[in-house]
């Protein structure tokens, strides 16, 4: 870039330069400066006249591009470079990583495309992919994955086209790609057995966050991402209830705390954090997957028992097959969303119900 005066903005990394629109016309060239990795980095983002640009459209750019949210225009030609002009699948998906580095999950979706989607439509543009092309790869994939990993891998294809098509980059797909139904609902269980070797092993675990933080989702049914942002404040001692901010329902609500989550609030011991069960330098928690997979092996519990979250749902089988518990309250104490995701407990409820009638028998002899 020739050395040309640079004004500066009111937007710190924002500047522009003079140049030409048209035959005597003038128009400001804005540039935006950043650290991207530790290298200096300068580039043009727009023009004033021809582009739109401005300097608070510059300074979102600078922004999105510090965070590494929108890709470098080094990057973009680098992706010009390997695809040429054309934007295929390939390609969509090197700008979408590019674009959502930080993206829960991109790292299982990025093993999902080179496994199964890179070979057969990475050289494709979306409006190049055809129904039968889809339909093989349906029958390919179903001889030796599950239905939802089949539905992942589709849906991840749908995404990345959907992706081009949405910022303009290209058509998007010619017909609409069905998912396979998958069945999502997995009630996870203990039995007493299992249920009794798992207390005695948190009674000896040496991560007394951890063993707590367990003992809690048995106790109260609450989810991970709730413990994890559990601060002391949000206890209500005097009243007995726990606040939970930001749930997976979309809104800050509250439940009970029951005599047991009490004594354990009681005696779990206090930290200088606001967190009751504090991550790193007393930070809110982001992890707990070691201590768990120490905690599931001591115990021996099947591979595919997920302690928090199957504890949760050891919580609501309790109360379901108490016959004491109606649908609704139960709803509210797991704090879904919709009485659909609570009905899979409602069979527990109805066992109970007849276990209940069938007292009657012992007191009124069978009719002859």
């Amino acid at each position: 870039m020739p050395a040309q005066q640079r004004f500066p903005t009111k937007y710190p990394g924002v500047h522009y330069i003079d140049g030409k629109w048209g035959e005597d016309k003038q128009q400001k060239i804005f540039l935006i400066r950043y650290r991207k990795n530790g290298i200096a980095i300068e580039e043009k983002v727009g023009r004033q006249r021809e582009d739109g640009m401005t300097e608070a459209k510059a300074s979102r750019i600078r922004a999105h591009r510090m965070s590494g949210t929108e890709p470098t225009n080094a990057e973009r030609r680098r992706l010009g470079e390997e695809y040429g002009n054309r934007w295929t699948i390939g390609r969509l998906w090197t700008e979408y990583k590019l674009s959502k580095p930080n993206l829960k999950g991109i790292v299982t979706d990025d093993n999902r495309y080179d496994l199964h989607l890179k070979k057969h439509f990475s050289k494709k543009s979306p409006d190049e992919v055809t129904h039968e092309d889809v339909e093989r790869l349906k029958r390919s994939l179903s001889k030796h994955v599950t239905d939802k990993t089949l539905a992942n891998v589709l849906e991840l294809l749908r995404r990345i086209c959907n992706f081009g098509m949405k910022r303009n980059l290209c058509l998007g797909l010619q017909f609409v790609i069905e998912l396979p139904k998958v069945n999502n609902i997995k009630t996870e269980d203990l039995n007493p057995e299992q249920l009794e070797n798992l207390l005695m092993v948190l009674d000896q675990e040496k991560d007394i966050h951890a063993a707590a933080m367990i003992k809690l989702a048995l106790y109260t049914g609450m989810r991970r991402g709730e413990m994890f942002r559990l601060k002391w404040q949000d206890l209500d001692f005097q009243r007995g209830f726990i606040k939970l901010i930001d749930p997976k329902a979309g809104k800050n609500a509250q439940i009970p705390m029951n005599e047991i989550a009490l004594q354990l609030f009681k005696e779990h011991p206090r930290t200088n954090s606001e967190y009751v069960f504090p991550g790193r330098k007393g930070g809110p928690r982001t992890d707990i997957k070691r201590a768990l997979t120490r905690i599931k092996k001591a115990t021996g519990l099947p591979d595919d028992f997920r302690i928090l979250h199957g504890l949760r749902h050891v919580y609501a089988s309790i109360l379901a097959s108490s016959g004491q518990v109606d649908m609704f309250h139960l709803q509210k104490l797991l704090n879904h969303q919709s009485p659909q995701m609570t009905q899979r407990y409602a069979h527990l409820r109805d066992e109970a119900l007849q276990n209940a009638s069938n007292v009657l028998d012992k007191f009124i002899p069978a009719v002859k």
